[in-house]
């Protein structure tokens, strides 16, 4: 069945911080509509507007929080027949135009993890046919927009499309990180999915360069000072905890036993990261501490998000940091695969 609306992912669990978030962002964008979801499904369909390309627009994927995907919704195609899946969806699609690639996908969810064979084998019959068909281009074209099938049961899809500058680049929104067995921590993916994700390549080159100073808030392991070093940046790593050695034996990685709260830089840095463990609120109001005092010219930070209403202290919190940081700022959040109960912040 066509429809016409929006289809966002987030992590299991937090569907109802995403329906919350979409649903306030439509309706003061004027394109109010409503939210269908299931708890720990991991996506969202916004439906009941008028214009799905007007929405679209009016909520670029680079500023909602909670959605590691956004995509366009084409079509609830239900009650295939398993052995003939691609002459109902072939039947969608007709007239709609091409596409310059496809992602075949399921839920990230622990129902929907056991329909990655399926997609994934789905994907390598629907390819063809569709090129076939005129409908897919022979090589990837990121100027077309990008097919998503998300399949919900054997006989059940979503059809979605993506514009390759609004929308996440890898499947299901999630880049694949790999581990580092020296790594202080497994937070250390935290702080490099945020380099990723929040940042441009651009901005990454510009902002970060080799000899330049930051501070790490509550550093203790060091997983973050440790990507930071890796980066060439020099370090001060305040934490009354202990470090580990892995980060120790990086020389430019410096150990201030103190509170995070209450240390002040002897110098402005040019990074400040923060993954301390304490109230959202407090925080926000640290981190806008050091951008109105001039300490800091970019910082990432983490607010740790209480078990209810997670939407309004999320967006109740940014605003704090906004109304107290002294100056304007660029200001992106987002839960990141990496992070659990918590979003990430980059402002500068």
């Amino acid at each position: 069945m066509s429809t016409d609306g929006l289809l966002a992912y987030c992590r299991p669990g937090f569907e109802p911080e995403l329906a919350a978030e979409l649903g306030e962002r439509a309706a003061i964008a004027g394109c109010p509509g409503y939210a269908r979801t299931q708890r720990n499904a991991g996506y969202v369909e916004f439906l009941g507007v008028e214009d799905g390309a007007a929405l679209s627009r009016a909520l670029p994927w680079s500023t909602l929080i909670f959605a590691r995907q956004k995509l366009r919704l084409l079509a609830d195609v239900a009650g295939m027949d398993p052995k003939d899946r691609i002459t109902p969806i072939m039947e969608v699609l007709g007239g709609r135009g091409r596409y310059g690639d496809l992602m075949v996908e399921h839920p990230d969810s622990d129902e929907g993890k056991q329909l990655a064979a399926l997609a994934r084998s789905f994907g390598n019959a629907l390819r063809p046919a569709l090129r076939q068909r005129g409908l897919l281009t022979d090589k990837d074209d990121p100027r077309l927009p990008r097919l998503h099938v998300m399949m919900l049961a054997g006989d059940h899809a979503l059809l979605a499309s993506a514009d390759a500058k609004d929308a996440s680049p890898w499947p299901l929104g999630v880049p694949r990180l790999r581990a580092h067995a020296d790594a202080p921590s497994r937070s250390a993916l935290k702080l490099e999915e945020a380099l990723m994700t929040l940042l441009t390549e651009k901005e990454r080159a510009e902002f970060i360069k080799p000899g330049m100073f930051a501070a790490d808030l509550g550093a203790a392991p060091g997983g973050w000072s440790w990507v930071l070093a890796r980066m060439h940046v020099r370090v001060l790593a305040v934490d009354n905890g202990p470090m580990a050695q892995t980060a120790m034996d990086m020389p430019i990685i410096e150990h201030i036993r103190a509170d995070g709260f209450r240390w002040q830089p002897p110098k402005p840095m040019d990074w400040l990261v923060c993954d301390m463990v304490e109230s959202p609120r407090k925080v926000a109001d640290r981190m806008a501490t050091w951008f109105r005092e001039g300490w800091c010219k970019h910082a990432i930070f983490n607010l740790k998000l209480p078990m209810k209403k997670r939407w309004d202290e999320t967006r109740d919190c940014l605003q704090h940091f906004v109304d107290h940081a002294g100056r304007p700022l660029t200001l992106r959040a987002k839960q990141l695969y990496h992070d659990r109960e918590e979003i990430t912040v980059y402002a500068g």
